[in-house]
Parts: C-alpha cells; sequence; structure tokens
C-alpha cells in the first residue's frame, strides 16, 4: 500500500510541473489591445474559438490527472493522522490578569512639627 502512494505522489508531482509548465506556454486568446475592449470576436462570450492544439488537450488531460491523483491522495490519507495530529498541544497559558499597581503613598508631613513635607503637593498654588 505505501508503494502505491508513492507513485500516486509522484504521478501527482510530475503533473503540477507539467502543468504548470504547459500553462505558462500557452499563448493568451487575445493578443491585441482591441480584443481587451470587445473588439475581437464580439459574439461570443470568450472570444473566437479556434481548433484545439497540442497544448490545449494537454492542459485538458493533465488538469484530469491532477484532479485524480488529488482526490486519490486524499481517499488515501484518511487512515493516516496528519501533521496536526501529532504536534502536541502546546497551549500558551493566559497571562494573570493586570491588577492596578497600588499608588505610591504620598510622604507624610512630619509629625511631630504638624508641617506638611516639602515636595510639589507642599507648594501652594499660585492666586490668581
Amino acid at each position: 500500500m505505501a508503494f502505491v502512494y508513492y507513485l500516486v505522489i509522484s504521478v501527482h508531482v510530475i503533473a503540477c510541473l507539467f502543468l504548470i509548465a504547459i500553462v505558462l506556454l500557452q499563448q493568451g486568446k487575445g493578443q491585441d489591445l482591441a480584443s481587451a475592449f470587445g473588439g475581437g470576436g464580439s459574439q461570443t462570450a470568450f472570444g473566437p474559438r479556434g481548433s484545439a492544439t497540442v497544448l490545449s488537450r494537454a492542459t485538458t488531460i493533465l488538469a484530469a490527472l491532477f484532479m485524480i491523483t488529488s482526490l486519490s491522495l486524499s481517499v488515501m490519507k484518511s487512515g493516516r493522522s496528519s501533521v496536526l495530529d501529532q504536534v502536541q498541544d502546546t497551549a500558551i497559558p493566559a497571562a494573570p490578569a493586570a491588577t492596578p499597581a497600588p499608588a505610591p503613598e504620598a510622604p507624610a508631613g512630619d509629625s511631630e512639627s504638624g508641617t506638611p513635607a516639602e515636595g510639589p503637593a507642599a507648594t501652594p498654588a499660585p492666586a490668581e
């Protein structure tokens, strides 16, 4: 069973590479600027349809092969575990709730003399 699985993967990768190459080799249907604005083949939805070339037939065959191998791989893989199943659940612990820091105590005045401590709070506000 493992041999068939690796064989299908190999065919799938080869089909992918050839499909990419063939799609990049093909010319677009409308090569001129007039066709972009409806000048070329306005009677049909996607432009004039010529005869199927070798590249377009190869694209169709490789696309079908790609879909078949994709479905085959998904059916073959259904019994096995995925990479995500093998990774342990390493959840990051939640950060503790932020508690407000206690406000620093205001410096107390000289308790013996009853005068306030020196600092910004001790200066009187300017009179207006």
